[in-house]
C-alpha cells in the first residue's frame, strides 16, 4: 500500500519537476512579460514615479492641517493667555479686586490674581489652510517634470524588455542551434565507429597497424568529448531560459536555427527607438528645467486661513468661542548674490548639451544599425560558404575512407579529412550564432512593437 502510494506521489510530482513542455517563442514571451523579475521590479519603479507624479500636482491645492493641543499651565503669562484666547478674561484677571482707591501706592501693588493665577487647563482646536496663488509657473513645471519622469521609468521599462526578449530569442536558438550541432556531431561519432570497426577487420587480415586503431579511437574519444560538451552547454542554455522566464522549461519548440533579418526604416527607428525617445524627452525635461529657474525672478502669493476654538474643556462651547485669521502673503527675492542667475545659465547650457545628445543618439543610432546589418550579410556570406566547405569535407571524408579500405592512403589521412569536417561545422555553428545574436540586436534596436 506505502509503495502504492508513494508511486501515486511521485507520478502526481513529475511534471512539476520536468517543467514546462514544448515551449513556444510566442508563449516564453508572454510568460517572460508576466514573470521575469527583473521587469517586475522595474514596474515597481514606475508605480513609484507615478506618485511622485501625484505629489506634485497635489501641491497646487494646498495643505489642510488640523491641530488638537491639550496643555496644563500656572505660568501667570500662559493663562491669561489661555483666558484670553478662550474669550474668558474678565477684569478680575488684571488683580481689579484688590484695587484700592485710597492707597497713595495703588500703583506698586502687585495683584495676586493676575501673578499667582491658579492651574488652568487648555484645550486648542484648530484648522489651518495655506494655498498657492502664483509660483511663477514652478509648481506647474514640476508637475510636468515629474510625469515626464514617470515616462521615462516607462521607456526604462520597455528597454529592459527588448533586452530581456533578445535574450529569450537567443536562448531559443542557441538551443535549436546546439541540438542540430549535437545531431551533425551523432552522425560524425557514429561514422568513426564504422571506421574503427573497417581498421579492425583490416587489422586481423593484416591490413593495418595497432596505431591505426588507437589514433581512431582516440578521434573518437575526441569526438565523444565534444559531444558531451555540447549538451552541457544545452542543459546551460535551458537554465538560462528558465531563469530569465522565472519559469522551469523542460523543453521548446525548436526553430529555424537562422532568425529572419529584419527590414530597417529610418523614420521608424527614429520614432520608436528607446534611445532616441529617451533623448528627447530628456530635451524636454531640461526645457522644463529651464521654466523652473526663471520662477525664481518672480514673486510667490499665497493664501492662508486658520479657524479654530479654545476652552478650558474639550470641545466646550465650540461656536460661541471660534475664531477665524485670513491672510496673504507675497515673497520675492530681491537679491542672493547672483545664485538664480548662475542656476538658469546652467539650465540654458544643459538644455543646449542635451539637444546636441539627441542629435547625436539619432547619428550613433543609425550607424549602429548599419554597421549590425553589415555584420548580418557578412555572416551570411560566411554561413554559405561554410556550408559549402561542410559538404565538401564530407565528400572527401567518404572519399578517403573508401581509398583507405582499398589500401590506397594511410589511416592518418582519412583522419585529417575528417578533422576539417568538424573544423567546418564547428565554423558553421559559430557563424551562424554570431549572425542571430547580430539579427536580436538589431530587433531590440528598432523596438519593434513588444510593449510592457
Amino acid at each position: 500500500m506505502f509503495i502504492k502510494r508513494t508511486f501515486l506521489l511521485l507520478t502526481i510530482a513529475l511534471p512539476l519537476f520536468a517543467g514546462v513542455k514544448h515551449l513556444s517563442l510566442p508563449h516564453a514571451i508572454e510568460i517572460l512579460k508576466k514573470d521575469n523579475l527583473e521587469l517586475k521590479i522595474s514596474r515597481f519603479n514606475e508605480q513609484m514615479k507615478i506618485y511622485e507624479a501625484k505629489a506634485a500636482k497635489g501641491m497646487n491645492y494646498g495643505k489642510l492641517d488640523a491641530t488638537l493641543m491639550a496643555m496644563r499651565s500656572n505660568d501667570a503669562g500662559n493663562v491669561f493667555g489661555f483666558k484670553l484666547q478662550s474669550r474668558e478674561a474678565t477684569f478680575g484677571d488684571f488683580g481689579f479686586s484688590e484695587f484700592d482707591g485710597t492707597n497713595p501706592n495703588i500703583l506698586n501693588v502687585q495683584p495676586a490674581d493676575l501673578n499667582y493665577p491658579e492651574a488652568r487647563n487648555h484645550f486648542l482646536t484648530k484648522f489651518s489652510y495655506m494655498l498657492p496663488l502664483y509660483t511663477g509657473g514652478k509648481l506647474t513645471e514640476y508637475g510636468h517634470i515629474t510625469e515626464s519622469l514617470y515616462r521615462m521609468s516607462q521607456y526604462d521599462t520597455q528597454k529592459l524588455l527588448n533586452a530581456k526578449i533578445f535574450q529569450t530569442k537567443k536562448a531559443f536558438y542557441d538551443i535549436s542551434l546546439v541540438e542540430n550541432y549535437i545531431t551533425n556531431l551523432s552522425k560524425i561519432i557514429r561514422n568513426i565507429s564504422k571506421l574503427e570497426a573497417i581498421v579492425k577487420n583490416m587489422k586481423k587480415e593484416g591490413y593495418a597497424k595497432d596505431v591505426d586503431l588507437l589514433e581512431v579511437q582516440a578521434r573518437r574519444a575526441e569526438a565523444k568529448s565534444m559531444y558531451n560538451q555540447a549538451k552541457l552547454n544545452k542543459d546551460l542554455a535551458y537554465q538560462f531560459l528558465s531563469f530569465l522566464l522565472n519559469t522551469e522549461v523542460g523543453s521548446i519548440k525548436h526553430l529555424h536555427d537562422m532568425a529572419p533579418m529584419p527590414r530597417v526604416n529610418r523614420k521608424a527607428l527614429e520614432a520608436n527607438n528607446i534611445d532616441i525617445q529617451k533623448a528627447k524627452l530628456g530635451l524636454h525635461i531640461s526645457k522644463r528645467a529651464v521654466k523652473v529657474q526663471k520662477a525664481n525672478f518672480l514673486p510667490e502669493v499665497g493664501a492662508f486661513a486658520e479657524y479654530g476654538s479654545a476652552d478650558n474643556e474639550l470641545w466646550n462651547e465650540f461656536r460661541k468661542k471660534d475664531s477665524y485669521t485670513v491672510g496673504v502673503q507675497v515673497k520675492w527675492n530681491l537679491f542672493n548674490g547672483g545664485v538664480d542667475n548662475a542656476n538658469l545659465e546652467k539650465a540654458k547650457v544643459n538644455y543646449m548639451l542635451v539637444q546636441d545628445q539627441v542629435r547625436l543618439a539619432k547619428s550613433g543610432i543609425a550607424l549602429k544599425v548599419k554597421k549590425l546589418r553589415t555584420e548580418v550579410l557578412s555572416a551570411n556570406a560566411d554561413i554559405q560558404s561554410y556550408k559549402k566547405q561542410l559538404r565538401f569535407a564530407r565528400r572527401v571524408y567518404e572519399n578517403y575512407r573508401a581509398r583507405y579500405e582499398e589500401g590506397m592512403v594511410s589511416i592518418s589521412d582519412v583522419l585529417i579529412k575528417q578533422s576539417k569536417e568538424l573544423e567546418m561545422l564547428l565554423k558553421l555553428l559559430t557563424a551562424k550564432n554570431k549572425r542571430n545574436t547580430k539579427v536580436f540586436e538589431l530587433d531590440s534596436i528598432l523596438n519593434r512593437g513588444e510593449n510592457v
